[in-house]
């Protein structure tokens, strides 16, 4: 599963990029709330419980971004909103997600495993919340090629032994073409990806995610902060274009479907090759 653990201090750390993100976070959430948001009923202790959380974190961990106004009203200063966390004017979940640059998820125990009670999740990245929500997450990970033999027992087991006093951290990647933060779907790409455009045209696309249990609900909290960058900007050194290139050699056809690389794998492969030659 590729978990390390984190500090309480390291959990969740505002990029420079916050105002930004939540100016987009309010825009989807005005105009495609149902696609964005989703909360079952079994989830309104947890979503509580992590309004709460968060809210004081927050405000202890980065005081010159967020500050309490009173005793329950915390003020973010990168969106300029004031929110009252005793009695939130909105969902508890809708609300810590306008809070911060992650989507939020909410992961509760049930006779078929861990479902998805509920989620704040405005950047998703080929995935509609409308198809999880209410899930297991067996159904969820079905998608991914070889998760069963391999992953379904560790990630029962994790989530079985998981405590409320450990955070742990996994990165996701992938690469997109497409630097659009919110992308429930694939869609055509703008332009043809050639060994020669490659770089400029297509994004590592990296997911930080988190985990973590919620004391008083049982619930586990799962971030996603994601972050899109060019590739000839991440693509540095002669040892980047090795790396990248050899990760993507080593996928299955499988993987190469499901991470949408298998239509622009060519062209991207001979463009790391020239990278690695040129930065050599």
């Amino acid at each position: 599963m590729g978990l390390t653990p984190l500090s309480e201090a390291d959990w969740l750390v505002p990029p420079a990029s916050l105002h930004e993100i939540l100016a987009e976070k309010h825009k989807l959430l005005a105009t495609r709330h149902d696609l964005v948001f989703r909360a079952l009923p079994e989830a309104s202790a947890a979503s509580v419980e992590l309004l709460q959380l968060l809210a004081r974190h927050l405000a202890q961990r980065f005081p010159s971004l967020y500050r309490f106004d009173g005793e329950q009203s915390l003020f973010n200063s990168a969106s300029r909103e004031t929110w009252t966390i005793d009695v939130p004017p909105l969902h508890p979940l809708d609300v810590a997600g306008r809070l911060v640059a992650e989507d939020l998820c909410l992961l509760q125990a049930s006779d078929e495993g861990y479902r998805l009670i509920g989620a704040s999740l405005c950047f998703p990245n080929r995935w509609l919340l409308e198809e999880k929500i209410g899930q297991p997450l067996d159904f969820i990970h079905a998608p991914v090629p070889g998760f069963a033999p391999a992953l379904e027992r560790p990630i029962k087991h994790f989530f079985a032994a998981l405590k409320p006093d450990r955070i742990l951290a996994r990165v996701n990647w992938g690469i997109a073409d497409d630097p659009t933060l919110f992308q429930p779907v694939g869609r055509e790409a703008d332009v043809a990806i050639t060994a020669a455009n490659a770089g400029s045209a297509l994004y590592l696309r990296v997911e930080r995610q988190t985990l973590r249990r919620l004391t008083r609900s049982g619930a586990v909290l799962f971030t996603i902060r994601t972050e899109i960058t060019p590739l000839d900007q991440v693509i540095a050194r002669p040892d980047d274009a090795v790396d990248l290139a050899g990760a993507i050699r080593d996928m299955s056809p499988a993987m190469l479907l499901y991470k949408h690389l298998t239509a622009v794998a060519p062209a991207l492969l001979a463009w790391l090759d020239v990278r690695q030659k040129n930065t050599e």
